[in-house]
């Protein structure tokens, strides 16, 4: 898929699930225990929502996804979905539960021996974007791991600007599955590589990409020599 090249960016920022992280290779045990728990402390009264609903929300803020796959619930269920969500997370990624997509670690490393900064922009939550970096081996390759939950944002576009801000970087890429990857990169002045191998969301999420890879290898490819 991948065709032009562009001149080498001082930094990388990556999204964390659907493009480095194969989210659904965790979600789905974890989706079913965070639903019979809220049912069972009385939080929750309905079936447990489709897998399918809270993938096609990844990407969103965690509030915005209860609000969206549970409209009628409290406060106190959302606040106590995030709790579940983060600590059986991180207890199934201890258990080794969880993959990278084919080609990731290598694909950052390679990036990281030509000069490049890499950096996680995430809206997940700070323990849960930080675990997944550290069991799955490739913590030690970012020069920042980004998340709403530790900067308390309001979208992607104002965390990415925020990073830009930190590190001083003038020239970076923007790497994403979702709609809001791309806003972020692009009302960032960054160029943007639309990830369209995760299938979460719309087929028009990546509209404004641009470039387009169907494996993260491929991001290599992209990289004038």
């Amino acid at each position: 898929m991948t065709a032009m090249k562009f001149d080498k960016p001082e930094a990388v920022i990556f999204d964390m699930d659907g493009t480095l992280f194969e989210t659904e290779t965790l979600l789905r045990s974890v989706h079913a225990r965070l639903f019979d728990t809220l049912r069972e402390e009385g939080l929750y009264v309905q079936e447990t929502p489709p897998i399918e609903q809270i993938l096609a929300c990844l990407g969103m803020l965690l509030d915005d996804i209860w609000r969206k796959i549970m409209p009628e619930s409290s406060e106190a269920a959302r606040r106590r979905a995030d709790d579940l969500f983060l600590q059986y997370e991180v207890e199934d990624l201890e258990a080794g539960k969880g993959s990278l997509y084919p080609g990731t670690a290598e694909t950052l490393s390679a990036l990281k021996a030509q000069g490049i900064k890499l950096f996680v922009a995430s809206n997940g939550l700070e323990c849960y974007v930080k675990e997944v970096a550290k069991h799955r081996g490739i913590a030690e390759l970012f020069d920042g791991l980004y998340s709403a939950g530790e900067y308390q944002t309001l979208s992607k576009v104002d965390l990415v600007a925020r990073l830009l801000q930190d590190h001083g970087i003038e020239k970076a890429w923007m790497v994403g599955d979702r709609s809001s990857d791309v806003e972020a990169g692009k009302r960032n002045g960054l160029l943007v590589v639309g990830c369209a191998y995760a299938g979460y969301g719309r087929d028009a999420e990546l509209d404004g990409s641009d470039a387009l890879i169907s494996s993260m290898p491929e991001l290599l490819e992209l990289v004038k020599e």
